[in-house]
């Protein structure tokens, strides 16, 4: 069922890129970069008001003492600009999805640091965003989020080495996205 939702994503990010849109744009999220997470969006213009906003991250390390925090999300947002596109307030709708393998940290209200956790995650949420224009192809974009996530994993004891407390299902209502990002437009 998983594959089914990256595929759905593909489609959509493909979607995005074949349609007759008048402005592309190219981002990175510096708040993602700060925790060595690669990461990388793609913003498509339909028209003066619609946008779709899709986002990629992914971070493969294992920190100190077998620690880590590794995962890959993808994040596709629609937008509605208040006033132009990428110019100003938006207001957005957005989904979630993300494969996570995270071991000796806390993490939201959800992921405690003595134990290890692997699975998935899925939800949706809305935002809110401003765009600060730059230049003719430099913007700087901040936006937050908040809405639900249903994690579902297997848990087990950290440090290693003691039997698996089982898999597990649960909910978390709160914030779902946060950014600074800078941009750049192709127009």
């Amino acid at each position: 069922m998983s594959m089914n939702r990256v595929y759905l994503v593909l489609v959509c990010l493909c979607c995005a890129f074949c349609a007759r849109s008048q402005v592309v744009a190219v981002k990175t999220n510096v708040l993602y970069d700060a925790t060595t997470t690669f990461n990388l969006g793609a913003e498509v213009a339909f028209d003066k008001h619609l946008s779709l906003d899709i986002s990629g991250n992914y971070n493969p390390w294992t920190l100190p003492d077998d620690k880590s925090i590794k995962h890959w999300l993808v994040q596709p947002e629609l937008r509605y600009w208040l006033h132009e596109r990428f110019n100003g307030h938006f207001l957005g709708v957005h989904a979630l999805y993300a494969d996570y393998d995270v071991a000796g940290k806390t993490l939201l209200n959800v992921m405690k640091s003595d134990y290890a956790y692997e699975g998935n995650a899925y939800g949706g949420g809305i935002s809110y965003g401003y765009q600060l224009y730059l230049s003719p192809h430099w913007n700087i974009e901040f936006t937050a989020g908040v809405g639900y996530v249903r994690f579902k994993y297997d848990k087990t004891p950290f440090p290693a080495g003691q039997e698996a407390a089982g898999s597990y299902r649960n909910d978390y209502f709160g914030p779902t996205k946060l950014g600074i990002s800078i941009m750049y437009i192709i127009k």
